[in-house]
């Protein structure tokens, strides 16, 4: 899905939200040059995969935060984790980098990516981009989980 089918989609399944329209933007660095109007709830996204390459996993934090990937597997259990290619997001996600988004996974047919959301989300909105870097849209992180887990990816809610 694109921008507009993701946006579509959205309205489709009830889902209110506001979309805040920018420069394309590849990391948080970037982002933070723009005038967002919840900063604070902006998504940070990791598309990552384990050392046999055979699990994926999409991790969502605030923007501010940084995630150690070796205390991260461990708490949840994982093998050693490092990024996954472009080509791998592509092909799971039909992503490209700086497009990274918990919306990507309603592109995973076979619902082979992991999803760890951070509980920091809980009972608040996030900005995620609609499968494309030149917008956020904001919702609530309620109605995500909803049409992620309606879509039948499984939505881990972590302490990260």
């Amino acid at each position: 899905m694109n921008k507009e089918k993701t946006c579509q989609y959205l309205k489709d399944h009830g889902i209110t939200f506001e979309t805040t329209e920018h420069k394309a933007v590849f990391n948080m660095e970037e982002l933070a040059e723009d005038k967002l109007p919840y900063p604070e709830w902006d998504a940070k996204n990791l598309f990552v995969r384990d050392d046999k390459k055979r699990n994926y996993y999409l991790i969502t934090v605030k923007g501010e935060k940084q995630v150690n990937l070796k205390e991260f597997r461990k708490a949840q259990g994982l093998r050693a984790l490092s990024f996954a290619s472009p080509d791998d997001l592509l092909k799971y996600l039909k992503l490209t980098p700086g497009s990274v988004t918990p919306l990507g996974l309603l592109n995973d047919e076979e619902n082979a990516v992991h999803f760890y959301l951070d509980e920091t989300f809980l009972s608040h909105k996030m900005g995620v981009h609609p499968n494309d870097n030149t917008a956020t849209i904001w919702l609530d992180t309620e109605d995500l989980i909803r049409i992620l887990k309606d879509h039948g990816t499984e939505v881990n809610i972590v302490e990260i």
